[in-house]
C-alpha cells in the first residue's frame, strides 16, 4: 500500500478525531479568510467610492476612519475652482444608514447644478427642485419598488420621489440624491462636505494636479485612483491587521490542538510504530508518516475553512445590511495565505508527535505486551 493510502487508512480508523482536528483548523482558516475578504471588500469599495461620477480626483479629510466620515469645509470650493488645472469642484455629503428601508444605501447630498448631478440620466421623472424632494437610483428603486409620486423617509424626514435615474456607478444607482443644503442640515454639517470631487481641465495630468492641490491645501488627502483609495480609511487596514493577529493565534492554538491530537494517536499506536521499526523502518521514515498524517488532516481542514470563510464573509455582510457598501473581495493571494497557515499548523502541530513516534523503542513496547 502506498504511503498516501496508509495515511488515509489511519485517518479513517479514527473518523471522529480526524473530523474534530480538521474542523478546528477549518474554523481558524475560515476566520482568517472572512477577515481578509471583508478588508479587501472595504478597500475595493473605497476605490469605487472615490471615482464618483466623472470626477478625476477625490478630496478627503486626512486620517478619517473611512471615506464616509471625512469632513471638509465648503469654503474650499471657490479657491479650488480658481486653481490652475481644475475645471470644477463640487461638494458632496454622504449620508449612511439614514434610509430605514435600505440601511446600506447611501444618500448623496449634492447641488442640482453640479457636474456630478448633471450626469444623472432620468428614466422617469425629473431632478429635485426643493428640499423635500429626492431622486432615486434605478437599482434602489427596483429593490424598494419605488416610483415617482411615492415617498421615502431619510433620517426621520419625508421626501417626495420625483425621479428615477441611472448613472452607471454602483453606489449611486443603489442610492439616492437630495439637495446639498438638506443633507447638511440632516448631518449637522452646515458649510461642510464629506468629500469634494474634482474635475480636471482637459490635458491636465492628475499627478500634476495633486502636487498643486497638496501645496495649496495642506492637510487634505488627495485620491487619484482606486489603488490609492486604501489610504482614505483606517478601517480596512485595521481589519487587515486583525487578520494577521488571528493568523498568528490560529497558528498557536491550531498547532497546539493538532499536536495534542497527534500525540494521543502516537501513544495509542505505539505498537504499530514499534512494529514498523522492527521491520526496518528508520526513525525519519516513522516521523515522516506521522507528520504527513498531521499535514493531510490540516490541509483537509484548511480547504473546508476556505469555503466556510468565503461564504461566511458574504453572510456576515448580508446580516449587517452592508452589502451595498461592502462586497467581500477575496484574491488568490488571500486564499494562498490562508492555505499556508493551514499547512504551517499541520507542520508545527506534527513535529513533536513525529519525534515521539520516531523514538518509540520496539523492545520496550514488546516487553509491555
Amino acid at each position: 500500500m502506498s504511503g498516501l493510502g496508509q495515511t488515509l487508512t489511519s485517518l479513517r480508523r479514527r473518523p471522529g478525531r480526524t473530523f474534530l482536528t480538521a474542523l478546528g483548523t477549518a474554523l481558524g482558516i475560515a476566520t482568517i479568510v472572512a477577515l481578509l475578504a471583508v478588508a479587501g471588500g472595504a478597500q475595493h469599495s473605497a476605490g469605487e467610492l472615490v471615482q464618483l461620477g466623472a470626477s478625476d480626483l477625490g478630496l478627503f479629510q486626512k486620517d478619517a476612519a473611512d471615506p464616509t466620515t471625512s469632513i471638509l469645509s465648503t469654503d474650499l470650493i471657490p479657491e479650488l475652482r480658481r486653481t490652475p488645472g481644475i475645471a470644477d469642484a463640487t461638494p458632496l455629503v454622504l449620508l449612511v444608514n439614514d434610509l430605514p428601508k435600505s440601511p446600506a444605501a447611501i444618500v448623496f447630498g449634492a447641488n442640482r447644478n453640479g457636474f456630478l448631478t448633471q450626469r444623472l440620466v432620468f428614466s422617469t421623472g425629473r431632478m429635485y427642485r426643493s428640499g423635500h424632494e429626492i431622486v432615486v437610483g434605478d437599482e434602489l428603486a427596483r429593490q424598494l419598488h419605488t416610483r415617482p409620486g411615492d415617498s421615502l423617509t431619510v433620517a426621520h424626514r419625508t421626501f417626495n420621489v420625483v425621479g428615477i435615474y441611472h448613472i452607471g456607478v454602483a453606489y449611486q444607482d443603489s442610492g439616492a440624491f437630495i439637495p446639498l443644503a438638506t443633507a447638511q442640515t440632516i448631518s449637522g454639517r452646515q458649510g461642510e462636505a464629506t468629500t469634494i470631487p474634482i474635475k480636471l481641465d482637459p490635458g491636465t495630468r492628475p499627478a500634476a494636479a495633486e502636487k498643486t492641490i497638496a501645496a495649496r491645501f495642506p492637510g487634505i488627502l488627495i485620491i487619484a485612483d482606486a489603488e490609492e483609495a486604501t489610504r482614505a480609511g483606517a478601517n480596512g487596514q485595521l481589519i487587515s491587521q486583525a487578520a494577521l493577529v488571528i493568523a498568528v493565534l490560529a497558528l498557536a492554538i491550531g498547532g497546539i490542538g493538532v499536536m495534542n491530537t497527534m500525540l494521543m494517536a502516537v501513544i495509542e499506536r505505539r505498537s504499530e510504530f514499534a512494529l514498523l521499526s522492527a521491520v526496518g523502518w528508520s526513525g525519519p521514515q516513522v516521523a515522516g508518516r506521522v507528520l504527513f498524517e498531521s499535514l493531510l488532516t490540516t490541509i483537509i481542514g484548511a480547504a473546508l475553512g476556505l469555503i466556510i470563510g468565503i461564504l461566511g464573509a458574504q453572510l456576515l455582510v448580508n446580516a449587517l445590511g452592508a452589502q451595498t457598501f461592502i462586497s467581500p473581495h477575496v484574491t488568490a493571494w488571500d486564499l494562498g495565505r490562508a492555505l499556508l497557515v493551514g499547512v504551517l499548523i499541520g507542520i508545527l502541530g506534527g513535529l513533536y508527535p513525529a519525534w515521539r513516534a520516531a523514538h518509540v523503542s520496539p523492545a520496550h513496547v514488546l516487553a509491555q505486551h
